[in-house]
């Protein structure tokens, strides 16, 4: 099958060649590849509208982390495209637009209200007017309408599912989550070892660098040789603390109840934008989503003769080995840096945002319904500008620890400005406040892949010794 975006070797050999419908087009897909990353080989940016304001949406993170891809998939609606398999005859359409995404009427509300709209206030004169005017109010601050079908309903007889007592519960499976489990499983022969990963294949942020596959690979292999019991596709959904604690995990085959006698959260960092004018115009993606889009799947992020900028902030890293791996791959590309991000921007008393201190900043993004390049200003306020050609921006910003699955268990998070965020505290041995939970990697504050490599490490046999030295239940 032949498609010109896909000429990049990908991570892994591609599923079956399929079709996938969207909006009556078909879309050449391969099976089990996302949907989202489909529609983007396809050349297709806008997957939606905003509620309330219906800014055009594209996809940004590509791992599920936020609402930017939604689309309608089989009548379901707000499914992320991202999270969703394609396979032959599925159906997915884009939402929460009239009549269409691409010319959608509804969109004059961003014009209508430059200073914002708080719709509560809205009233008219008269009540016949006021209900039609709910209406459509309701329908632009809505996402998506209700599915085809109902789902079916619950057996009145069913059962919760059994609890399950591993000795070690991992969530996450990037480098720090796969090095720990197993870590601790050959330090503890015999102990039984669960870890879960919400992706379709475990890697997390290894899979949006070049060779970032085979790393995967190979530590998926070394922990599953070692006996850990990895589960792809399962998102830990919360952890109720009643009867002793459970973890909720959902899986394709359905719900998990875990008890484990140890937790240990790998769970990674969400990637962040900059704050500039217009950075949710589609196109603009974060920099770990450019780099699945070319290392994971083999999609070129933009066709031959278009121009990919990596914008990177100070206090990011990884952005310079991204653009040089996009430039080896035959990609145009950019490297443009900037003074400070969205953390640093937050601590400036009184500075005037992004750039505040000195150093080129982004004023905004060029484009309608989809970035065409940005301007940046030189120096500080009140400096020269200029516009950068872009046809897809790689945001490179500090990701944010994603930290609240251990909070529910009552382990304390800092805010850590350097490192991304709201961190995790852990003492010498990634023991957090909470009893018998752990955690490491980026999760206790950014630090990139090569350093979650060496706290796994040192977390799986930290957590072996604690539990050799704890009495047999």
């Amino acid at each position: 099958m032949r498609n010109d975006s896909r000429d990049l070797p990908p991570a892994q050999p591609r599923g079956a060649p399929i079709t996938v419908d969207f909006e009556g087009r078909a879309i050449r897909a391969f099976e089990g590849e996302p949907v989202a990353v489909a529609l983007h080989a396809a050349g297709i940016k806008v997957l939606g509208r905003s509620s309330k304001y219906h800014r055009p949406r594209g996809l940004f993170c590509l791992e599920g982390h936020c609402a930017s891809c939604y689309l309608r998939i089989d009548g379901r609606p707000n499914r992320r495209a991202c999270m969703t398999p394609a396979r032959a005859g599925l159906r997915c359409e884009r939402q929460n637009a009239f009549p269409s995404a691409d010319v959608d009427l509804l969109h004059a509300a961003d014009w209508l209200f430059p200073e914002g709209m708080d719709h509560h206030t809205m009233m008219t004169g008269t009540r016949v007017v006021n209900r039609l005017f709910l209406k459509l109010v309701r329908q632009m601050g809505g996402s998506g309408t209700l599915p085809d079908a109902p789902a079916a309903a619950l057996d009145a007889g069913q059962r919760a599912p059994a609890i399950e007592v591993p000795d070690l519960c991992v969530v996450g499976g990037g480098p720090a989550g796969l090095t720990a489990a197993r870590a601790f499983a050959e330090a503890a022969p015999g102990a039984r070892v669960l870890l879960f990963d919400e992706q379709t294949a475990p890697g997390g942020s290894l899979l949006a660098t070049p060779g970032g596959g085979a790393r995967a690979r190979a530590l998926t292999s070394a922990a599953e040789r070692a006996g850990v019991r990895v589960q792809p596709v399962a998102t830990a959904i919360a952890f109720f603390p009643e009867d002793g604690g459970v973890l909720a995990v959902v899986t394709p085959a359905g719900l998990r109840r875990i008890a484990a006698r140890r937790f240990l959260y790998a769970t990674g960092a969400y990637d962040q934008n900059l704050p500039f004018a217009d950075n949710d115009r589609p196109g603009v993606v974060s920099a770990r989503a450019c780099g699945r889009l070319a290392f994971q799947y083999g999609v070129r992020p933009v066709p031959a003769g278009q121009r990919v900028v990596v914008l990177s902030a100070a206090t990011a890293s990884g952005a310079a080995d991204l653009a040089a791996a996009l430039a080896a791959a035959g990609v145009e590309v950019e490297l443009v840096e900037v003074a400070s991000d969205l953390h640093a921007a937050a601590s400036a008393d009184g500075d005037q945002g992004a750039g505040a201190g000195g150093g080129a900043r982004v004023v905004g993004a060029r484009g309608t319904q989809a970035v065409r390049g940005l301007e940046i200003q030189d120096g500080n306020p009140g400096g020269a500008t200029r516009v950068v050609a872009a046809d897809l921006v790689a945001v490179a910003a500090l990701p944010a620890p994603a930290s609240e699955l251990p909070r529910q268990h009552g382990a304390e998070a800092t805010l850590d400005l350097a490192r991304g965020g709201f961190a995790v505290a852990v003492d010498s041995r990634f023991q957090t406040r909470a009893p018998r939970v752990y955690a490491c990697g980026d999760i206790t504050g950014f630090a990139g892949w090569q350093a979650a490599l060496h706290a796994g490490e040192s977390a799986g046999r930290a957590i072996a010794a604690d539990a050799a030295a704890e009495p047999a239940p």
